[in-house]
This record gives structure tokens, sequence and C-alpha cells, in this order.
């Protein structure tokens, strides 16, 4: 018998864990993805630390338009908290998503904001 949905997404989030890690110069841009919602962290592995994060049910994110419009948002937000706090590149965390649809939209919001990865 085959592996459950969630344990193959768990199988595959521990595989990217393994691989990859932020530091305070590059931190790692995790993304985490509900049914209704999504999440992004800029996360420094090294000390622990959350640097900055943003998600849908922000205030200043606008819930209106389909789910892949309000993840372009998303990547926008957290492509201009990163610029505050003095952040250009950033290791890509899918979290054992697929890349498509809403990941690949916070992806490119980010990217168009000015984000590297």
């Amino acid at each position: 018998m085959g592996l459950s949905n969630t344990e193959r997404k768990l199988r595959i989030r521990r595989r990217i864990r393994k691989i990859s890690s932020g530091t305070e110069a590059r931190p790692r841009l995790s993304v985490f993805r509900s049914n209704k919602e999504i999440y992004a962290q800029l996360i420094d592995d090294v000390n622990g630390k959350t640097l900055a994060s943003s998600s849908s049910r922000d205030k200043g994110i606008d819930a209106k338009g389909t789910k892949t419009e309000v993840a372009n948002a998303v990547g926008k937000a957290i492509a201009e908290k990163a610029k505050k706090a003095g952040i250009e590149t950033v290791a890509f965390d899918r979290g054992g998503n697929l890349y498509h649809g809403r990941v690949k939209s916070l992806a490119d919001g980010a990217r168009e904001a000015g984000l590297k990865f």
C-alpha cells in the first residue's frame, strides 16, 4: 500500500529540511499552506529566530480574489518586510508542497517585489 498524502508530504518536508537551512544573511523562506490561508516566514535557523512573517490573515493583505492572487500578495508583503530588514536573498522552503499553484504564486510575488532565491 502506498503512502497517504500527509505521510508523503512529511517525507518530502524532512528531505528538504536536511538540505536547506537559513542564516542571518540568507534566511529560509518557509511556506505553510492550509486549505483557506497561506503563511510565509523568514527564519534564521542558526539562532532559531523568525526575522519576518506574513500571511493572508494580516490586515494589510487584501483577502479578496482567488487564493492564488492572495498568495501573490503575501509574497509581495514578505518581500517588502525582508527589504526593510536588509535581506535580499533567501533559501526557499516549499514545506513539502508541490511548486505549483499557490506556492508558486507566492514565490513569484516575492520575486516581483525584489527578493532573490
